[in-house]
């Protein structure tokens, strides 16, 4: 960015001089509203040359007609006899446009017969052009500060929050059956919705917990004698008549 500002200000301070230096020029048209011919005067050109001055720069329009006029630039020597040979510069056709590059003295006359002679001539003296004002040297901004240069802003470390301790939550396990209690006399007590043992059977032993199987009564035995000896001669009958079966 701040190369582009430079180069900038150099352009910028180029075109001014060129400006300046355009300005300055001046273009003169020689002979004002005469113009270039032959002079009804023949001090026209001298009066009209002594009224201006001239400068490195300047320019003079020569009015003339073709074929009719020339502009011829030649030495003192020559001015001075209207001699045009060898001459340094030669305009034929008009108008004619002749940039002062040089200082110092500038003669020209017209090359057709009798127009020098006859006052068609002009002498004239330019001076070194002005120096034009040099640009003044193009400040370049000041760097901006890097932002690297710029210490790095320190992070805060969070301070840690105190741990909120949870309670121990109470146990979701089940609470144990209560155990049986035992009687005073050390025999455990049967618990509440087990059924009693029914009546007629024997007592529990001690430290068993299921009942003593029931012991068959007499009327049980007589029963089962009954059916033994109902079954047995079932079986004397089935034999006698497979005997008798066998004999036919």
């Amino acid at each position: 960015m701040a190369f582009l500002s430079t180069r900038a200000m150099l352009v910028l301070g180029v075109s001014m001089a060129v400006a300046l230096h355009c300005a300055a020029a001046a273009t003169y048209t020689v002979g004002g509203s005469t113009g270039w011919a032959v002079p009804t005067a023949n001090t026209l050109y001298t009066s009209w040359a002594s009224s201006n001055t001239f400068k490195v720069g300047d320019s003079l329009v020569f009015n003339f007609a073709t074929n009719a006029h020339d502009v011829r630039q030649v030495t003192k020597t020559n001015y001075d006899s209207c001699n045009s040979t060898g001459a340094l510069q030669t305009y034929a056709t008009g108008p004619a446009t002749v940039n002062l590059t040089a200082s110092g003295p500038h003669y020209y006359l017209c090359s057709y017969p009798g127009h020098c002679s006859g006052g068609q001539k002009l002498s004239i003296t330019v001076s070194a052009a002005s120096p034009s004002p040099s640009p003044s040297p193009a400040t370049s901004p000041a760097p901006s500060p890097s932002s690297s240069s710029s210490p790095p802003s320190a992070t805060p470390t969070p301070t840690p929050s105190p741990s909120s301790s949870s309670s121990p939550s109470p146990s979701s396990s089940a609470s144990p059956p209560p155990m049986a209690s035992e009687s005073p006399t050390g025999t455990p007590t049967t618990p509440a919705g087990t059924p009693t043992s029914p009546a007629g059977t024997g007592s529990t032993p001690s430290g068993s917990g299921s009942p003593p199987a029931s012991t068959p009564t007499g009327s049980t035995s007589d029963a089962s004698y009954r059916s033994i000896s109902s079954l047995t001669a079932w079986m004397g009958m089935l034999c006698g008549a497979a005997a008798v079966f066998f004999v036919l």
